[in-house]
């Protein structure tokens, strides 16, 4: 009997040991194990060099620049609206403040680039502006707001999940904001990065609910991002700002976050370092992949939907009547149809 006893206490001693041990390589050795969102890494796991997010925004500057070059402020503006501003850029300066008020280039240059229009993706064929338009910016404040959010955000998702998921995650949420934002808006050109990047933010969220066993702090982080993602969108209910694009991005994001950002549950790295009767039997819980299921079906459908309504020509304010104000909320101070 008392070496039964014996026997028990030095299993229950070894299980105790055998945990302490998992969560000390996982995550249990002080901040500096672990991210900003407040969850274990596993030092088994893999960690990935970022590269792809620097060269996403080494090429989004060359194309802003590439535009001034073509825009050719002093060329090309008669001074209706004022005088280039930054002339000593030479061909690289501005477009009179009273034109854009971002320090870039004119509305007409953007449009010859590949900026989102209704009409020209519609009826003229040209599809290759949903995607082209992600690559463009309106300025410089734009594309610095954009760049220094997309290495705050992205680099760290690029670390985690690899080149490969984070590269598919960000051009399809460029591409399905610009789907949402062509149904909606079709008498204004859109262009910009900020469908991608909120499709990041998506990504990030689904990726906390899909992966939710493994976080520390799991109210913590859910309300951080809520509050960065409430915070963005409600920015988009200002005129001239397409908060269609951020809309259509983040949903996209979200739906691939829980098909492309599976982590294995807690403790499937390191099984091999538990005692056999606490060893982790499935890579992923049961609910893990009836979120994949569920958004892969959604993702699919909601695409192929948008894309079959957008070349119908479809106008999507006549289907929802009230969506208009997502993306701008008159006031006194502004109105919304400019």
């Amino acid at each position: 009997m008392t070496s039964e006893i014996e026997r028990g206490r030095r299993n229950r001693e070894r299980e105790t040991m055998a945990r302490e041990d998992l969560e000390s390589r996982g995550g249990g050795g002080g901040a500096k194990n672990r991210d900003s969102s407040s969850y274990y890494i596993e030092n088994s796991e893999k960690q990935w060099r970022s590269w792809l997010i620097p060269m996403v925004v080494v090429a989004n500057v060359a194309m802003f620049i590439a535009t001034m070059y073509v825009n050719d402020c002093p060329k090309n503006n008669f001074g209706f609206q004022g005088k280039c501003v930054a002339r000593f850029l030479g061909k690289l300066s501005f477009q009179p403040l009273q034109e854009n008020p971002l320090f870039g280039p004119s509305s007409s240059t953007l449009e010859k680039l590949g900026a989102l229009e209704w009409n020209k993706v519609v009826h003229k064929g040209q599809g290759w502006r949903l995607v082209t338009c992600m690559w463009l910016h309106a300025g410089v404040i734009h594309l610095l707001v954009n760049m220094l959010s997309l290495v705050f955000i992205g680099i760290r998702l690029e670390q985690q999940f690899g080149f490969v998921r984070i590269g598919i995650i960000y051009l399809l949420s460029g591409f399905g904001g610009s789907v949402l934002s062509a149904l909606f808006i079709q008498h204004n050109i859109s262009v910009g990065a900020s469908g991608a990047l909120f499709g990041l933010l998506g990504a990030m969220l689904s990726e906390l609910f899909t992966n939710w066993t493994i976080y520390t702090n799991k109210a913590a982080a859910l309300f951080t991002l809520v509050v960065i993602i409430a915070i963005n969108l409600a920015v988009g209910i200002l005129p001239h700002v397409d908060n269609f694009a951020h809309i259509g991005g983040f949903l996209t994001g979200l739906l691939l976050g829980f098909v492309l950002l599976l982590r294995p549950q807690f403790g499937w790295v390191e099984r091999s370092n538990l005692p056999a009767d606490v060893r982790v039997k499935s890579k992923h819980k049961a609910y893990q992949y009836i979120f994949l299921l569920v958004a892969l079906v959604l993702l699919i459908v909601g695409l192929t939907m948008g894309l079959v309504m957008l070349f119908r020509g479809e106008n999507g304010n006549d289907h929802c009547k009230w969506c208009h104000y997502l993306s701008c909320v008159p006031t006194s101070r502004w109105k919304c149809r400019n």
